[in-house]
């Protein structure tokens, strides 16, 4: 990549609507989007979005391919790559610039059955944070056979959120002295944050992320859907804040304090 081809890619970047549909089509890796989908994933309209993938394409970070009457838009990782690499060559004055702290944050997501809110929270995290966290999810009175609810992997998979591996279980599982070790745990339903939690190993950061149930009610499907869209999307934008915090904000000494601040945007 030469200094005129990084040029234009970010400026294509120094957007923030491009910016956003460019990392949602980077999370949905080499199978892409179709506009409808990034559309609503991005809560913006597709006559808006349309000039942005227009100019994403034109940067040559993003490819177009068409399929049936729709178009697929992808992230070309190669250009993407070479932009990064155009960026950090020879950086560090020539040291090594590895990052040596590869962990990542352990947080659980918890709900009263696990199958809702809790679930979409555990995948999107997942899919958003690009491993600077790991994320779980369990219920504190998950039903007997309870499963993720079907319409909220229906939203999932329609933003392009993988879904794989999702179950509902019980919150006995992560405090086991042999269960992965938390570092923030995050209720997301009134109800588990009233009840006595067990003992968590290791002491982890607490906050409250209060969201009505999606699946609450006997509205019709279609109003459900709409429902499970909307917290959808107000977990995202929580996620995101979160994802975007310095360093030094998710420090074990400054996480809790952190996480609780996020609960009132």
């Amino acid at each position: 990549m030469n200094e005129s081809q990084v040029t234009v890619a970010l400026a294509a970047l120094a957007q923030t609507q491009r910016l956003r549909a460019f990392r949602a089509l980077v999370v949905a890796g080499k199978d892409g989007l179709n506009p409808s989908s990034l559309a609503e994933q991005l809560a913006v309209s597709p006559s808006n979005l349309s000039f942005h993938l227009k100019e994403l394409a034109h940067s040559g970070l993003v490819d177009v391919e068409p399929r049936g009457r729709n178009l697929i838009y992808r992230t070309n990782f190669a250009a993407m790559n070479a932009l990064m690499g155009y960026l950090t060559e020879q950086c560090c004055q020539g040291a090594s610039c590895e990052v040596t702290d590869t962990q990542p944050i352990n947080v659980l997501f918890l709900c009263t059955h696990n199958s809702a809110r809790s679930i979409l929270a555990e995948a999107l995290l997942n899919a958003m944070s690009h491993g600077r966290f790991k994320a779980y999810s369990a219920g504190s009175h998950p039903r007997e056979n309870q499963k993720p609810n079907p319409l909220g992997l229906q939203v999932l998979e329609k933003a392009g959120i993988p879904i794989e591996g999702l179950h509902s279980k019980s919150w006995d599982a992560f405090a086991t002295p042999d269960a992965p070790q938390m570092d923030l745990i995050i209720t997301v339903c009134d109800n588990a944050a009233g009840e006595v939690c067990p003992f968590w190993p290791g002491h982890p950061a607490t906050a409250h992320w209060g969201y009505p149930d999606p699946s609450e009610g006997d509205a019709p499907e279609v109003e459900k859907r709409e429902a499970f869209r909307k917290t959808l999307h107000a977990i995202k934008h929580r996620l995101e804040l979160l994802c975007s915090l310095p360093k030094a904000k998710l420090e074990a000494s400054m996480l809790q304090i952190s996480a609780r601040q996020l609960a009132s945007t």
